[in-house]
């Protein structure tokens, strides 16, 4: 009797399972509208924070674009396309917009062949990386006032360091800052020393992502360093090197506080950025509706930056 009532409570078990998933109730419309409030509570306060901060600068920048709104509260009427047109025409907006793109070139290739170099120095097992590591990302810890007064410094035609050096090797001193032909030049010598800390760890970090056993089996097969460099490290490191072109690009694009601060304020036609032109016009010249039209052309430029990567990604993925 004992083992039926056992092979009956056993029957029961399963079946009794079966009978309540079977009659298991779906939430209701009121469950379901409980829980998606929570979750809009939850996402309130980033959304509160992407409408006020994002979505509504830029819907208010682009109405801006299309008014003669200034600084001082005057004006404010709508001028339809008179603000772009003139912006079209600027030949400084071109001009500072040359400068930008001239910058992002000259600080794009060594902010990603210096680091990738440095990446692959401290990943071979250098003595004291803790060190070299620390050494190399601490500039990048830095504000940009604290950068650009170094930099002022070492760049003094006078008393800098770099002009020393010049002197060491028995080179003519250069007035770096001064001279229309070497400014830029300066400041991209500064903003790669300052910002190639963060390319350096994402290559570091793909590093030691790449498996030991490639590396073994290039040994056994004979390869050399050189060879396994070439034929293991790059091409296992080619994603990270799209992600910090992409990322360098945009960051480049973005040249202002350093150049601003390097330069004293001062606008020269070699160092001015668009960003900076884009200062100027709202806040040196009181025209913000001007100044978002500006902003607004290099906003399409940046879009149109992106789209060409995407395009060239694809036919990269496509071709492999």
């Amino acid at each position: 009797m004992s083992h039926a009532a056992t092979e009956t409570k056993g029957a029961r078990g399963p079946a009794a399972a079966v009978a309540g998933a079977a009659g298991a109730v779906p939430p209701t419309g009121v469950k379901r509208f409980r829980e998606a409030r929570v979750a809009w509570i939850f996402l309130a306060p980033f959304m509160i924070a992407f409408l006020l901060f994002l979505v509504w600068p830029i819907l208010h920048g682009f109405y801006l674009s299309f008014t003669d709104q200034s600084l001082t509260g005057a004006g404010g009427g709508f001028v339809g396309g008179a603000n772009y047109a003139e912006a079209f025409g600027d030949a400084t907006m071109w001009r500072s917009l040359a400068n930008t793109v001239l910058f992002t070139l000259m600080s794009t290739v060594p902010l990603v062949a210096i680091a990738l170099v440095m990446a692959l120095l401290v990943d071979t097992g250098l003595p004291g990386q803790w060190l070299w590591r620390l050494s190399f990302f601490m500039p990048y810890l830095l504000a940009s006032t604290v950068i650009s007064q170094i930099w002022v410094w070492i760049f003094n035609p006078s008393v800098g360091a770099a002009n020393e050096l010049l002197r060491a090797v028995g080179l003519e001193p250069i007035a770096w800052l001064q001279n229309e032909s070497t400014n830029l030049t300066a400041i991209v010598i500064a903003t790669v020393w300052w910002t190639i800390g963060f390319n350096f760890l994402l290559y570091l970090a793909a590093l030691q992502n790449i498996p030991g056993h490639q590396y073994e089996a290039a040994e056994l097969d004979g390869a050399g360093k050189l060879r396994q460099v070439w034929s293991i490290t790059l091409p296992q490191l080619g994603p990270t090197t799209v992600v910090v072109l992409i990322l360098q690009i945009l960051a480049s694009l973005k040249l202002f506080d350093q150049a601003y601060q390097m330069m004293g304020g001062i606008s020269s036609d070699t160092t001015r950025s668009i960003i900076q032109y884009i200062y100027e016009a709202g806040f040196v010249g009181y025209r913000f509706g001007y100044s978002a039209a500006i902003s607004y052309v290099f906003f399409a430029a940046i879009i149109i930056v992106g789209i060409l990567q995407a395009v060239l990604l694809r036919q990269r993925k496509a071709e492999k």
